[in-house]
């Protein structure tokens, strides 16, 4: 027979290989004979060996780099996109036992959505409204992924590369858009100073003697540059005064 220490000696060995540490961001989940018989919480769980086994589940969001995808936009356009997705277990029964390996099958759902959402997009609707195609790919793959329990917070779109010529042919309607704006501006400038132009020349019409200030006050400036020739022309108001006077005149004598 085999000594008491012996036998305690393996005992205790046995005990220490059966021993499973489930840290407070951890999950466990416990199989006995291969079947599933319940979820085990943070602390320290006996799993006996051979008969029974634990998978350790990590609840944590984690972060999944979605690679370089070469898309079609919905105006034929090709493009490469990449994508970062944040999410997380939230039910770590289903996703030990509902998919082989979540994380990769996360990872290769994202890149089918994110194909399929950009094809049913313009390039215009994509790169104006990324969030907005953001959110969309996260919320189909938050759907289809919720029977495996698992729970996208988030999806963000990183780089939309385009091809060189696509990227000067950008590059020239933006130019060709700024120059339209530059002359629409122009223009508004330029009735808006018609319109001031109007109203100051009907405000000196009506005013009696406005003209005549406005005249001096002009040829005040110009006489400041000796080298101005100016040119000055009679108002016909007072041509008319002067022929009025005249004949007064005549007629007195």
């Amino acid at each position: 027979m085999w000594p008491v220490y012996t036998i305690l000696i393996i005992i205790g060995f046995i005990l220490l290989i059966s021993i499973r540490q489930v840290n407070e961001f951890q999950r466990g989940v416990k199989f006995r004979l291969g079947k599933y018989i319940g979820v085990r919480h943070p602390g320290w769980r006996l799993v006996v060996p051979i008969f029974e086994s634990m998978r350790i589940v990590d609840i944590r969001v984690r972060v999944a780099d979605v690679p370089d995808q070469e898309t079609i936009t919905k105006d034929n356009i090709s493009t490469q996109i990449n994508a970062v997705i944040y999410y997380k277990v939230k039910d770590v029964q289903k996703a030990v036992i509902e998919v082989e390996d979540y994380r990769w099958a996360v990872s290769q759902l994202a890149q089918t959505t994110m194909r399929n959402v950009v094809g049913e997009l313009e390039l215009d609707e994509l790169l104006q409204e990324r969030e907005a195609a953001s959110k969309r790919i996260r919320d189909i793959v938050d759907t289809l992924t919720d029977p495996w329990g698992i729970y996208i917070e988030n999806v963000e779109l990183k780089d939309v590369v385009l091809p060189e010529d696509m990227k000067r042919v950008i590059g020239k309607q933006a130019e060709a858009e700024r120059e339209r704006r530059a002359v629409v501006i122009k223009s508004e400038g330029e009735v808006q100073a018609a319109n001031n132009l109007r109203d100051a020349a009907s405000t000196l019409t009506k005013s009696v003697g406005a003209l005549h200030l406005r005249t001096l006050n002009t040829l005040n400036d110009l006489s400041s540059d000796q080298s101005n020739t100016v040119i000055f022309a009679v108002p016909l108001e007072v041509l008319r005064a002067f022929e009025a006077m005249a004949d007064m005149g005549r007629k007195d004598q």
